[in-house]
């Protein structure tokens, strides 16, 4: 009988590892509450008093629309959602009013030049490779947090780990 256990104990030795890990824990970028995901949670790099950007996409699986009221976060004296809209031949930058919808079966994806949420007046740099805390509040879903995962200061889309 040892010597079966010890083959039992070498052959579980050599089976992979599954995928369920910390390393791919700390790097999962979908956050689910109710019928809203929200994928893909990044930054550009910024200083400090500055102001930042962060974007990200988010879909909405339920048959209910739901909204993007507000967001939140430590590192910024005010969060505000923000829109671009074309003034003539200028685009500017506008404060969403009422928020962002996010209608039944529909993806929006917050990006450069869209939707996206201001972070003004940062605490602290955005320090490319850092992480920064977004809390973000849906009409229906409710409240979740998200990572933003900052970028190089010009970063066109988000970076993957």
């Amino acid at each position: 009988m040892p010597i079966l256990r010890r083959s039992l104990l070498a052959l579980a030795c050599l089976a992979p590892l599954p995928a369920f890990t910390p390393l791919a824990l700390a790097h999962n970028d979908a956050v689910t509450i109710g019928d809203i995901q929200v994928t893909e949670p990044w930054s550009r790099a910024a200083g400090a008093n500055g102001t930042g950007a962060g974007f990200l996409t988010i879909r909405n699986a339920g048959t209910q629309p739901d909204r993007l009221l507000s967001a939140a976060s430590p590192v910024a004296r005010s969060v505000e959602l923000h829109t671009h809209m074309r003034d003539g031949e200028v685009m500017r930058m506008r404060q969403a009013e009422g928020g962002i919808p996010i209608p039944p079966g529909a993806t929006v994806t917050l990006r450069p030049g869209g939707f996206h949420v201001m972070l003004i007046g940062l605490t602290q740099p955005l320090a490319a490779g850092s992480d920064v805390p977004l809390t973000l509040r849906f009409e229906r879903a409710g409240e979740t947090q998200v990572m933003l995962h900052v970028g190089a200061a010009g970063a066109r889309g988000p970076a993957h780990h």
